[in-house]
């Protein structure tokens, strides 16, 4: 009978999953699974709720990706209202964003992949972690948390707090931009830019000494998605999304409210979490990838000048055609941090970002209906789709979440780490690192893509006046 190796937690990711890897007779690996064993019940539950409402309780899915969920549950309320942000709100929302995506990248970076870029996948996992950087490094450990306290307080000083902020509402924003914070925000660019630079040069460099590797670690053919620009140029915050198959080709290119024309789900009994596909190529075909890596691999250029420039040298990588190897995330998702930075100046530069024109009110005749809100969270494309009834309270909620996107290409991604590494005869724990590192290329947010109830542990006690416990339950 073959053996069973079960990987529980994944390390350095946000969430709880496991990987079971099975061994046949001689010890090798037979097949790997993905599992992300937490019940989703969001959408059930927002049922009956006003729509307007869900941009603050979507963010509440999790701790790291809030403002992922917040805008775009409000560019989906904007829908279901019919209403248009004014241009000063549309900057504002995608100032927040971009604050999102630098501080996000940055974490995933410098705190959860860089321990295994820096140290190597063998090294002792008692020391494979942020706190020998801090140890060995602590100038690179300071510029990485001031990266994320930049994008951070971004956050902070459009909504009030860096997580579960309040300022996307219907129509627009609810407060505009001080002087005092965009100047602030604008006295940090150059040194963000440098760290930025200095993350993608730590990227690169390893890539380029373990080319190898590199080019066959969870390196597999796919499709790919992400938003663009009218122009076919990166886009973070809106635009039309577009899908190319493994050689570049194009495979569609459409509206974000037509997304259920294009993405299907697929349910595996092996995890609580769906996977989408392309509806035109069926299920597994259809699988495809988001993220740093799908976005670059869909966009024809970078509107910024220095991410663009990276861009350049992103695209040599394969010769033009996508690049497949799961390491590059990490490259990838560098320079969309500098395209962040870059894009911040940008929009700190619009004369329209201090104005105080910041929320069109829905008009009293218009009736709710449905609506449909995308955005490219950090870890990929996001979906929002609310129904309303009459009184505008939601009959129906929908979402594709970035992890669930890339579901199927983490589980392949395993797979196809423990089938090259894994070896049941003389196991090593260096071995099983190289498995979470596939699907850390991904940064999974489980919290995210399941949401849990139903299994999370429970204690109530009742206590006298005295502090004197009176009773107790568990569950």
């Amino acid at each position: 009978m073959g053996r069973k190796i079960t990987i529980e937690p994944v390390t350095r990711i946000e969430g709880h999953g496991r990987v079971t890897i099975h061994l046949d007779d001689q010890g090798q690996v037979e097949q790997t699974f993905f599992h992300v064993d937490e019940f989703r019940g969001l959408e059930k539950f927002c049922e009956g709720r006003p729509y307007y409402e869900m941009p603050q309780i979507t963010q509440r899915i999790c701790g790291i990706c809030p403002i992922s969920h917040h805008l775009a549950a409000a560019k989906a309320c904007d829908a279901v209202a019919r209403t248009e942000p004014t241009r000063t709100a549309g900057l504002l929302r995608e100032l927040m964003h971009m604050g999102q995506v630098v501080q996000s990248h940055g974490m995933h970076f410098f705190h959860l992949a860089a321990p295994d870029l820096l140290f190597g996948f063998d090294s002792d996992p008692a020391t494979r972690n942020v706190f020998r950087i801090i140890k060995e490094n602590p100038e690179l450990a300071l510029k990485a948390v001031n990266l994320r306290r930049y994008g951070q307080q971004i956050i902070e000083k459009l909504g009030g707090k860096r997580i579960h902020a309040n300022f996307a509402v219907t129509g627009g924003v609810n407060a505009p931009l001080a002087e005092e914070n965009r100047k602030s925000m604008a006295s940090e660019l150059k040194t963000m830019i440098e760290i930025a630079k200095e993350a993608i040069s730590i990227a690169k460099g390893w890539l380029a000494a373990n080319s190898e590797t590199a080019a066959s670690f969870a390196s597999f053919p796919s499709s790919y998605m992400g938003l663009v620009d009218k122009d076919g140029g990166l886009q973070l915050y809106d635009g039309e999304i577009r899908v190319r198959d493994s050689k570049g080709r194009s495979l569609a290119q459409f509206k974000t409210e037509h997304y259920l024309s294009y993405i299907a789900e697929h349910v595996e009994p092996w995890s609580f979490l769906k996977h989408p596909y392309l509806r035109m190529l069926g299920w597994p075909k259809g699988f495809y990838r988001v993220g740093p890596l799908g976005r670059l691999n869909v966009i024809d250029h970078i509107p910024t000048p220095l991410a663009q420039e990276e861009f350049k040298i992103y695209r040599r990588i394969n010769g033009g055609l996508p690049v497949e190897g799961s390491l590059y995330y990490h490259y990838a998702r560098m320079i969309e941090v500098l395209y962040g930075l870059e894009r911040i100046g940008q929009l700190l530069d619009d004369p329209d970002i201090l104005s105080n024109n910041i929320r069109n009110t829905p008009p009293l005749e218009a009736l709710p209906g449905q609506g449909v809100g995308v955005i490219e969270a950090p870890r990929g494309t996001l979906f929002h789709d609310y129904g309303t009834n009459e009184n505008g309270l939601l009959t129906r909620v929908n979402l594709i979440v970035a992890t669930g996107n890339n579901n199927w290409a983490m589980h392949s991604a395993a797979g196809a780490v423990a089938k090259a590494y894994v070896d049941g005869t003389r196991l090593q724990e260096g071995m099983l690192n190289r498995v979470e590192a596939a699907i850390r290329c991904y940064d999974p947010c489980l919290s995210c893509s399941t949401h849990a109830i139903g299994r999370m542990p429970l204690e109530i006690r009742l206590l006298a006046s005295d502090g004197t416990e009176l009773d107790c339950i568990r569950r």
